[in-house]
């Protein structure tokens, strides 16, 4: 885009500086990693997305700017290398100079390259698959070049989200977020010169308002947590929101970031008048219903009409520049509680009782209260979901996606009852009904609001029963629904509308079911009797979790992985400094794992014996753990019978960037090739980027007769669909392929077990599914160890009863 020497030769050229407040194009030192995102209104509305490399700022017009959702590819124009100074540009360009328009810092960051590769070098070769840590675009991302065509002057790529955590329903980006994440103006203030301008800043300076922060999330477990250590306090019914505050400028902001200030204006101007310094405030925003509680109906009429709003104010995570997050929990509610001791009526400090946590639970539920939400005492605050903070709920409740709506036949009521589902392994399913809970105002507001959703089809497999009269709706309305069960078809019972979740996203919507809480001080400290060391040591930086986060997913997964890893020769892949460290495997042991991990001698290749890992129980498993192990990966064959597999395994490795469409396509294919044969298959998500096809066998074919079996499968189904497959495993082969690997399937090759965590950016598992699921997955990461109450719930579900259950014998071919 420039000369090698000056790459901001064509920027500074292009620009009359006498004319325009743009800074002057210098080159800074080497070694940042900052992004911004820049709306600017020029000739064509669109947002210019910069990323820091090589001590300028590599940048791309997004036409229609970033969408959340993974299959809304946004064309990204190749543009000029501008200065790093230009970070901190807000305003406007005068008309008649090169980009002339308003220009709004729309979002900031860091960014990475995922993989350790050199993202120079990637994007030479025409891609670049990297990490954002901004405040409004999150998680992992893609740019890809397209190919040109004779003649164009400009390069064009397509950006687009990678399915994790953060995706999402496309548009809500630019749609919701509207002001700048600097000065917190809008385009037409921008424009016409009103607030202040940008400020440089890192962290927040002492007096500066603070910026948004990822939010705390509780886990719901089955009862309140015994012994001491934790701070109880009554779950709000109502919307999270963080409030920035400095002296009398304040904004709320709902648990995604999107700047609800005007939603809960009157919290807002409470807030300013309050005359405290700069603070960071988490808390709840609630209104009462007709006998003093919290509700979330009271709320929903509350924002409809302008009624009354509170906002109880449970943790401070910024106070005059200083980050408290690192504090513990009691200490900070110490200093919240000094900060809001002068607070107007509408905010409120919560309270909490550092014991008696079942007493205050049982009292609230029998005043009709939603529950409780138990925190760790000592516990710092982690933007993302952990058992430092427990939900116990004292009805079911829930939220859910409307996937449509059955019209009445009684006069005066166009609305009978909602059609609901949730999302399951990254697919949608049928949940039931909700008939009740409706007034005629609610109908109305209902009924406006699934119009423009309508669709001719449903969005996931209905019963045709269930499906009779219903308008069908685009999956995107979240609602809170109480209900009393889910029978055994997974369908809820006795159900009653509260009302639409607005701070949600509809993929957020998954069954809840509570784990166990823990009945002692330690967090998860001493499962199976394994004592886990610097439980507090987050492992995962990208979500937060904890070494003790990590044991207490493989403490609750110990049965259903057990099936799969126990007896099995085991290689470890151990990270002692977390997942974005250095790493590495390990398959033997001398001794240092103890008598709670098992052996077995097997004879190498130069015919010396080695004691190879096995893990046969529960403390074993946690044992591995504690020494830092993320990932185990498994032998094809027992420990009983080394020299005889009983599974081949064909691993669906994408090229970097490849839809994952192409990879569902590929694993269906080679099921349907395989059962030509007369063998079974199952699909597993690996939890990394492709899917593991796997056949169990009957263990009386030996490892040279697997290995060759499954090398010429591989290579014939090369040969027959070269378009979409490549045996050959070097990355300059697959160009818009998938590696079809077959190399798991000889003596000492492993691959990962089902329920493993995988040192990824999300601490995703690899996770078994059913061939169905696959149809719908989004991505190979379904689930995160976050999800270890629905991945037990599953593993014993009938769905994957039969999972990879079946004694083949490989066939003469």
């Amino acid at each position: 885009m420039a000369t090698r020497n000056d790459p901001l030769e064509t920027y500074n050229r292009k620009r009359d500086f006498s004319k325009t407040r743009e800074p002057k194009g210098v080159r800074a030192a080497q070694g940042g990693n900052l992004f911004i995102v820049q709306k600017h209104d020029a000739t064509r509305l669109h947002w210019d997305f910069r990323l820091e490399m090589d001590g300028v700022l590599k940048s791309w017009a997004v036409t229609r700017g970033p969408s959340l959702d993974p299959e809304d590819k946004r064309l990204a124009v190749r543009t000029e290398d501008h200065p790093m100074s230009y970070a901190r540009f807000e305003g406007t360009i005068p008309k008649g100079e090169y980009g002339g328009g308003t220009v709004m810092l729309w979002d900031e960051g860091t960014w990475e390259p995922v993989g350790g590769k050199d993202p120079a070098k990637t994007i030479k070769q025409g891609h670049l698959h990297f990490i954002l840590h901004g405040q409004r675009m999150k998680g992992e991302w893609l740019l890809v070049r397209m190919k040109g065509k004779p003649g164009e002057r400009h390069e064009n790529w397509l950006l687009r989200k990678v399915e994790d955590a953060y995706a999402g329903a496309s548009g809500d980006l630019v749609d919701k977020a509207l002001t700048s994440v600097s000065s917190g103006r809008t385009m037409v203030e921008i424009a016409e010169g009103k607030g202040s301008p940008p400020e440089k800043k890192g962290k927040s300076r002492k007096g500066s308002l603070p910026a948004f922060r990822d939010v705390q999330l509780a886990t719901l477990v089955d009862h309140v947590p015994a012994g001491s250590g934790w701070l109880h306090e009554v779950k709000y019914d109502g919307y999270r929101a963080l409030i920035a505050v400095s002296g009398a400028e304040a904004r709320a902001y709902t648990r995604h970031g999107l700047d609800w200030s005007d939603r809960f204006a009157p919290i807002v101007a409470a807030f300013a008048k309050l005359g405290i310094g700069a603070a960071l405030i988490d808390g709840e925003v609630v209104a009462f219903d007709g006998e003093g509680r919290p509700s979330f109906s009271a709320l929903q009429n509350a924002l409809k009409h302008g009624g009354e709003l509170h906002y109880f104010a449970f943790d401070l995570l910024e106070q005059d520049g200083e980050d408290l997050t690192k504090l513990g929990n009691a200490e900070r509610k110490e200093r919240l509680a000094a900060l809001l001791a002068g607070a107007r009526p509408q905010i409120h400090y919560a309270e909490h009782l550092s014991s008696g946590g079942e007493e205050l639970f049982a009292r609230l539920c029998r005043e009709g209260y939603e529950g409780v939400v138990s925190k760790r005492a000592a516990a710092p605050y982690r933007g993302t979901r952990t058992r430092d903070w427990l939900k116990v709920k004292c009805t079911r409740r829930q939220e859910f996606v409307i996937i449509g709506h059955i019209e009445s036949d009684r006069p005066g009521r166009d609305l009978r009852s909602l059609a609901l589902g949730l999302y399951e392994g990254g697919t949608l399913r049928y949940a039931g009904r909700v008939g009740t809970g409706f007034d005629a105002d609610t109908r109305e507001m209902l009924l406006a609001k699934l119009k423009p959703l309508a669709r001719k089809t449903a969005p996931t497999d209905v019963p045709r029963a269930a499906a009779r009269g219903v308008k069908w709706a685009e999956p995107v309305l979240v609602a809170e629904v109480a209900f009393a069960e889910f029978t055994a078809d997974h369908v809820i019972r006795h159900a009653s509308f509260l009302g639409l979740r607005e701070d949600k996203e509809a993929r957020e919507v998954v069954p809840e079911s509570p784990a166990p809480a823990p009945d002692d001080d330690p967090p998860g400290d001493t499962p199976f009797g394994v004592t886990i060391t610097h439980p507090d040591r987050v492992i995962y930086p990208g979500t937060g979790a904890t070494k003790g986060d990590l044991a207490a997913y493989y403490a609750r997964l110990a049965e259903p992985m057990l099936q799969w890893l126990a007896g099995r020769p085991v290689s470890l892949v151990r990270c002692p400094q977390g997942r974005a460290k250095q790493c590495f495997f390990q398959k033997h042991d001398s001794g240092a794992f103890g008598d709670k991990v098992d052996h077995v001698p097997i004879r190498e290749k130069d015919g010396d014996v080695e004691d190879y890992i096995v893990v046969n129980h529960g403390a074993g498993l946690l044992t591995c753990v504690q020494m830092n192990t993320i990932e185990f990966h498994g032998w094809g064959a027992k420990a009983s019978d080394v020299e005889h597999p009983d599974r081949m395994v064909f691993d669906l490795d994408p090229e970097e960037g490849l839809d994952f469409a192409e990879v569902r396509r590929a694993a269906v294919q080679l099921r349907d090739l395989l059962g030509e044969m007369g063998l079974a298959s199952f699909p597993m998500a690996t939890g990394g980027k492709g899917v593991h096809v796997i056949v169990p066998l009957d263990a009386t074919a030996d490892w040279p007769t697997v290995k060759d079996f499954a090398s010429r499968f591989a290579r014939a189904v090369a040969e027959a669909h070269p378009k979409r497959f490549t045996a050959n495993m070097r990355k300059a082969e697959r160009r818009g392929r998938i590696f079809l690997d077959w190399l798991r399937n000889e003596r000492g090759a492993t691959a990962v077990l089902p329920y493993s965590a995988r040192a990824r950016e999300i601490a995703s598992v690899a996770a078994p599914i059913t061939w169905r699921e696959l149809e719908t997955l989004e991505n190979a990461r379904p689930f995160t160890i976050a999800d270890a109450a629905r991945l037990v719930e599953r593993a014993r579900g009938r769905d994957l009863r039969d999972w990879c259950v079946a004694a083949q014998h490989l066939p003469d071919v």
